[in-house]
């Protein structure tokens, strides 16, 4: 992808709570529901392209209000189970701005959306970090996946590149959906380092409660 101007600007949308998904990383997905079959069927056919975002709230489940910053990923594979379900590989783009939802008569949801705040999400802008810097973000977060139960793999972590480094820790860490969100709408890698540092610090020094840093 070479090109904010080679994506499309309309496109369907899975809203999936407490979890957010960045430009170059991957995340494994499991659709079951009608809606979310059919949009993968459509997409499949189309430019494999679906967007993902947080609903702010659940009190309309079937049409919640979601957070206006999410990620576009392209479907890089799929596999249908024998009981009818889709396991698809999605493989991050970049962020994008919520402008309006579109009408459709589809089972799914569709948005116009536009990328001008993100165009460094493609352009891969140099960022002044190198993985010293993530030691301590490292450890503490080790302390925070031991004392809640979490398992990761920490030596395919540090093979990954800084960035999908940083986001990944992003994607996997315990934290709420708000400060994930948080974490997605950072303006960059640094940015972001800085905010997930501040977010682990909050954990460590409230004994592992679950506060949200606002």
């Amino acid at each position: 992808m070479n090109s904010i101007n080679d994506l499309p600007n309309t496109i369907p949308i899975f809203p999936l709570s407490n979890f957010i998904f960045f430009p170059n990383t991957s995340a494994p997905l499991n659709i079951f529901e009608p809606r979310y079959i059919q949009m993968i069927d459509e997409s499949i056919k189309s430019n494999r392209m679906i967007g993902m975002a947080q609903p702010k709230n659940l009190t309309n489940p079937k049409k919640p209000e979601l957070f206006t910053v999410g990620c576009l990923g392209k479907i890089s594979s799929f596999n249908e189970t024998d009981d009818g379900r889709y396991i698809i590989m999605l493989n991050g783009i970049t962020r994008f701005n919520i402008e309006k939802e579109i009408e459709n008569g589809k089972l799914f949801r569709e948005f116009k959306i536009n990328f001008k705040n993100f165009e460094d999400d493609i352009n891969n802008r140099e960022i002044d970090i190198s993985f010293s810097d993530l030691n301590l973000i490292f450890n503490n977060l080790k302390k925070i996946f031991q004392k809640q139960g979490y398992i990761i793999n920490w030596s395919e972590l540090e093979k990954q590149s800084l960035d999908q480094t940083i986001n990944t820790l992003s994607m996997a860490s315990p934290f709420s959906k708000e400060e994930k969100q948080m974490l997605l709408e950072a303006k960059d890698l640094k940015f972001r380092k800085q905010k997930l540092e501040q977010i682990i610090k909050l954990y460590i020094s409230d004994n592992f409660s679950n506060k949200t840093l606002q």
